[in-house]
């Protein structure tokens, strides 16, 4: 087999092989990749762009309590 590209881990900027020997690519280790994953989590990394309406996001098998439009399961129709 070929040998492993390499790159810099854009968590700490140690070096990180690119090959399938490593799980954490791109990413120097699998530290790296959860401290780049808790950075998302917590909001520390944010897409630049207006808020997002999350309301969508509910689902349309989502119900609100507030709703007095939508019917509640306990109901005759």
């Amino acid at each position: 087999m070929g040998a492993s590209s390499r790159s810099t881990c854009p968590q700490c900027g140690r070096e990180a092989v690119l090959g399938p020997e490593n799980p954490a690519r791109p990413f120097c280790s699998a530290r790296c990749k959860v401290l780049d994953l808790e950075r998302w989590l917590t909001g520390a990394y944010r897409v630049p762009g207006p808020p997002v309406d999350t309301s969508m996001l509910e689902g349309e098998g989502a119900r609100r309590e507030d709703d007095p439009d939508e019917p509640k399961g306990d109901e005759e129709t």
